[in-house]
């Protein structure tokens, strides 16, 4: 019997290294650092913004370390499918396309679609008042589908981007008319900027379900319905405590996770 008993023991503080290994594994986080407000770098070339600091709320919350991996966005869904990371927060909305693909966690924000323009510019109709020119997207986005769907037929002419920031340099240039993208970047990323001096919000919201879905939320691979519903409790939580609040208050005067 104390051999038996010495043997378990041996067993036991053999296997509790991997099991505290297992326990201590980081949760490997794709993002796009190029999206401000929600995540950019600081002139030392840090990645901040608010998915980034909410997404380290949910880590905490769910006792976990966050290891954070840097990825153009229309990379960030192939690159969740070949394991390079477990999830995907990066503004990325929940969309019956994008669900044929992956799995999500319930939203941690929405806002809507706008296009910016030069100020003062008339746009009753988008599909007539857009015809021939040229609309800057960041490629793979719903803003993307959106526009290849419903702007080109009518003659439209859809530029595509790996990256919303190229968009607003182009705009600020004169090389595009307009650009599709949500009403918050926008308005953080480019007409609070020196560039966007002259520019502005025109034209209706755009919201079709279709196309916008239900909001952001935390993509993970198809199946991994454990680790979505993990981060569904922690957005919950954090929204229930307090901490939700605290990171949208860095970043927004109004509440960003909408209706």
């Amino acid at each position: 019997m104390k051999t038996l008993a010495l043997l378990g023991a041996l067993a036991l503080s053999m296997l509790s290294p991997l099991a505290v290994a297992e326990e201590a594994k980081p949760l490997r986080i794709g993002i796009e650092a190029a999206y401000p407000p929600f995540a950019y770098k600081t002139p030392e070339g840090n990645i901040t913004g608010f998915d980034y600091d909410i997404g380290n709320a949910l880590c905490e919350e769910m006792q976990v370390k966050c290891q954070w991996i840097e990825q153009e966005f229309d990379g960030l869904i192939p690159a969740l499918k070949v394991r390079k990371f477990d999830a995907v927060l990066s503004s990325m909305n929940i969309t019956e396309e994008r669900l044929k693909s992956v799995d999500f966690s319930k939203k941690y924000y929405n806002s809507p679609a706008r296009l910016a323009m030069k100020a003062g510019t008339a746009l009753n109709d988008p599909l007539v008042d857009l015809k021939g020119k040229k609309v800057g997207v960041q490629r793979a986005s719903i803003y993307d589908r959106y526009a290849s769907d419903v702007f080109a037929p009518a003659g439209i002419e859809v530029v595509r981007y790996s990256s919303q920031n190229e968009i607003f340099l182009d705009l600020a240039a004169g090389r595009l008319d307009a650009t599709l993208a949500d009403a918050v970047n926008i308005d953080d990323g480019f007409l609070k900027t020196d560039a966007g001096k002259g520019y502005a919000l025109v034209g209706p919201t755009f919201s079709e379900a279709e196309y916008f879905g239900e909001g952001a939320g935390i993509a993970v691979r198809k199946g991994d319905t454990a680790l979505a519903d993990k981060f569904t409790a922690a957005i919950a939580a954090i929204r229930a405590n307090g901490k939700y609040k605290e990171v949208q208050d860095k970043y927004f005067d109004f509440d960003i996770y909408g209706d």
